[in-house]
């Protein structure tokens, strides 16, 4: 299963990209199967579910203005060498945080029972009267105490359980040292699909041998590679090859003279603190890519950052909401509780080369705290309540009684509670949470004051779990209105009302008067891969292992002596009033400037994709070119995101998949005088392409986190390169999901202020573009033909809302960022 990459197209084709992360949502509601990992192949259950709206790319575009105030620059004061050191600092800390964890991790493949075991063996031959060590114990026993010639037994065990350790850690290091070089071959990425070379085969093998049995979550962490630091001249021949296909020939020439003058004057000293920082933290880039492009980021988190999950479209498993909300929390907290005890597998590419499980950590307990100029992450070790907000009123709901969790029925039954409680919400209450939707640096002002006044209340809401949010109104896809419902429920779960989401919270758990779910991600603390894959595992427990009665209600008998949810008291001192009206009115500016279109693609799918043996990705990607071209004219650099998690620490890189080949693809189909053949030759010469880039960023070699770190150097170095700039913020946000074998789920997200974009009008274009591509194959010489060279859209012909598929069994989600 392919994740979730951003296409951004930006209005200034000569400047740097911003990226975009994974994605792993729930798939299709069709198959019965249980169980399965988030990446890549999916085998769990379904439903239908987007996105993350343009929200990595909405940061990385705005991150230099994360470095700005008021307009003014802000200068990186730390010297760089300072920055590095306590980039490493940082990475030391946290390993230091899991001490018993990373000793159980640490010692993966073995385990503690293999030292009990060698003991016992050395402890046999030497009762045997045989030396394994060789005469080493013999000088080991006239280093240890006399005793005054007591004990003498004693000192031979102790000088067999030294020799014992030394030999079972030389063992462990160099299994570890053997499995982090065979993690760093990444020459599987470049065989082509469905065949494997005798190298990659006897890699497999020796990863096999050496990767050990039944791995916990972070046992692979100590193994993997570190990401390497790309050739600057690589990355700047690869950025130069990327903005050909968009800029004039003059353009060109001047960017290449602005390339050349960064290699020769700055690259080789920026590069070199790079290295540097590389050898001496876990990673060169992450620690850095979550500063500058999330927590130094002074816009208000609500669209530009936060993205959002959504529950199964055909299927709600019951109407009721304070049941729906119980399971569904109750399956979050048992999620919790796995991932607490690392009893959640690690993800692992085609089933052995496993990916970063760094990101887990700070699921639950975590929240972002606004900051004046930069925000940091609080997470705690534990929280055992929720805070719940419905109708204005804030709550804390415990989780836990007598140190066990509670039962679905009876958190069903606190959240009943809160649904029929009829106190009001007190003055400004209702929409106190509207500041964690404004600018971070207003927010963070307001916090203080409301830290003082009413700190418990504060407390009680930042040190929960997750948020949850009750709903007083239905969403989810309605038979009535399919297209306008599903625009609705996205914008719902992207927004809400602008003050019924607590948006610093690592997520909240929203939950509609009609049982529907869905879920608000905060996006600094982790990608969407490692979301997505709780939000899979929460659907498949509370729906198919938790269940419900036959009268909708959970499972199991209400407890009649909880105490009540306690309601949260706010003393909101008169200075803040104002700033909440402030926020309440930023934010529905800001949530109504959104124009979301959802719409389920269902002429074809995978299965049609892979019957052209071609990419699944790919093939949408070059068709997204197309219809792109056709809804503004003009080619655009267009950036999608791919993981780096096969390295320690890795987020996300950056695929340019404006390429081009790209590009003289859909100039043919636009040209009346090329034949099918010709267009579908050019078309798989594009896909060819598309491909190397993405198996290049996965391994690496991607052009702009490298340009990112290289730029946050010079910052520090206070040098100034025209070279490294960086992008407006403006164009599409598309998200797919395949959901199963013959349906693709669109999510198109623009800014109804922009007067160049349409979402509704890029839908249409992408509908007629899906079916051109594939009407050149063979296979789908039955689709009509609408828009080939015609000049004229013909939209006679739309996809069906509600169209259901059967036999669906797996899901995989892109997005893309214009």
């Amino acid at each position: 299963m392919r994740a979730a990459k951003w296409w951004r197209i930006w209005p200034d084709p000569a400047t740097q990209p911003g990226p975009v992360s994974l994605l792993h949502l729930p798939p299709n509601l069709q198959s019965p199967v249980l169980g399965g990992r988030a990446l890549p192949p999916h085998h769990v259950l379904g439903r239908a579910g987007l996105q993350r709206d343009m929200a990595e790319a909405h940061q990385a575009v705005g991150f230099r203005t994360s470095l700005t105030s008021d307009g003014a620059e802000v200068e990186l004061s730390a010297p760089v060498l300072q920055e590095i050191y306590l980039s490493g600092l940082r990475s030391w800390k946290r390993h230091l945080s899991r001490f018993w964890n990373d000793f159980l991790t640490g010692v993966f493949p073995a385990s503690p029972l293999s030292w009990l075991f060698l003991f016992s063996a050395i402890q046999l031959a030497w009762f045997l009267q045989l030396d394994p060590s060789l005469g080493l114990m013999e000088k080991i026993k006239e280093l240890l105490p006399d005793w005054g010639g007591q004990h003498h037994g004693l000192r031979g065990v102790l000088a067999a359980a030294l020799f014992a350790s030394c030999l079972w850690g030389t063992l462990i290091f160099t299994l570890h040292v053997a499995l982090r070089l065979l993690l760093s071959y990444h020459g599987w990425l470049l065989e082509p699909h469905g065949a494997m070379s005798s190298p990659t085969k006897t890699w497999l093998a020796l990863v096999r041998i050496f990767s050990g049995r039944h791995p916990m979550l972070f046992s692979y962490q100590r193994s993997l590679p570190r990401q390497p630091v790309p050739s600057v001249q690589d990355t700047v021949r690869k950025y130069l090859e990327s903005v050909r296909p968009v800029l004039s020939d003059e353009d060109f020439d001047w960017t290449a003279v602005l390339a050349q003058e960064f290699l020769r004057l700055q690259a080789s000293l920026l590069q070199w603190y790079l290295r540097l920082k590389s050898w001496w933290a876990s990673n060169y880039v992450s620690d850095w890519w979550e500063e500058f492009v999330y927590l130094r980021s002074r816009n208000p988190l609500m669209v530009n950052s936060n993205y959002y999950m959504m529950d199964f479209l055909y299927v709600t498993p019951t109407p009721l909401q304070a049941a729906r909300a119980g399971n569904a929390v109750h399956a979050l907290l048992l999620y919790r509780h796995r991932l607490n005890r690392q009893e959640i597998p690690p993800t692992l590419l085609m089933g052995m080369r496993p990916l970063c499980s760094a990101q887990y950590e700070k699921i639950f307990n975590t929240t972002r705290i606004p900051g004046v100029q930069k925000d940091y992450i609080r997470h705690l070790h534990d929280s055992q309540h929720v805070a719940v907000f419905h109708r204005g009123r804030f709550f804390r709901v415990g989780t836990h009684s007598r140190n066990s969790l509670l039962s679905p029925r009876a958190l069903e039954q606190q959240f009943q509670r809160i649904l029929e409680d009829p106190s009001p919400a007190c003055p400004h209450e209702e929409h106190l949470a509207a500041l964690t939707a404004a600018p971070r640096g207003t927010w963070a002002q307001v916090r203080r004051s409301l830290k003082t006044q009413a700190a418990e209340a504060l407390e009680a809401v930042e040190g929960a779990a997750f948020f949850v949010s009750l709903d007083a109104e239905p969403a989810g896809l309605t038979r009535e209105d399919p297209a306008a419902s599903l625009d609705a429920y996205a914008h719902a779960l992207l927004a809400g009302r602008g003050h019924d989401r607590w948006f610093d919270k690592s997520f909240t758990l929203i939950v509609f008067s009609n049982g529907k779910l869905g879920l608000s991600v905060e996006h600094s603390w982790a990608d969407c891969p490692i979301s997505g894959h709780m939000w899979e595992f929460t659907l498949a427990t509370e729906c198919f292992q938790l269940g419900y009665s036959t009268d909708g209600h959970c499972k199991g008998h209400p407890d009649p002596t909880l105490p009540r949810p306690q309601r949260l008291q706010w003393d909101l001192p008169d200075q803040i009033h104002s700033s909440i009206s402030l926020a309440l009115r930023g934010a529905k500016i800001l949530s109504e400037n959104v124009d979301c279109h959802v719409f389920p693609f269902s002429l074809f799918g995978k299965s049609f994709i892979r019957r052209c043996h071609l990419s699944s990705d790919s093939f949408i990607q070059i068709a997204l070119q197309l219809a792109h071209f056709r809804d503004r004219g003009q080619f655009c650099l267009t950036y999608e995101s791919a993981m780096t998690r096969l390295f320690l620490e890795g987020r996300t890189e950056t695929v340019r998949s404006c390429t081009r080949e790209a590009c003289n693809f859909v100039r043919a189909m636009e040209d009346k005088e090329k034949t099918d053949p010709q267009c579908l030759a050019l078309f798989r010469v594009a896909v060819d392409k598309h491909q190397a880039l993405l198996k290049a960023a996965m391994s690496g070699q991607g052009v702009d986190r490298h340009l990112f770190a290289l730029y946050v150097v010079s910052r520090f170095l206070h040098l100034q390169s025209p070279f490294l700039t960086q992008a407006d913020d403006h164009g599409y946000g598309v998200s797919y999901i395949f959901m199963g074998d013959d349906m693709i789920t669109f999510h198109i997200s623009s800014k109804k202020s922009s007067t160049k974009t349409d979402s509704h009008r890029l839908g249409q274009h992408i509908e007629d573009a899906l079916l051109d591509v594939a009407s050149l194959f063979q296979a789908g010489q039955h689709f009509k033909r609408r828009f080939r060279g015609s000049g004229k859209e013909d939209s006679r012909h739309r996809c069906g809302f509600l169209s259901r598929q059967t036999g669906a069994s797996k899901t995989s989600m892109t997005s893309t960022y214009f």
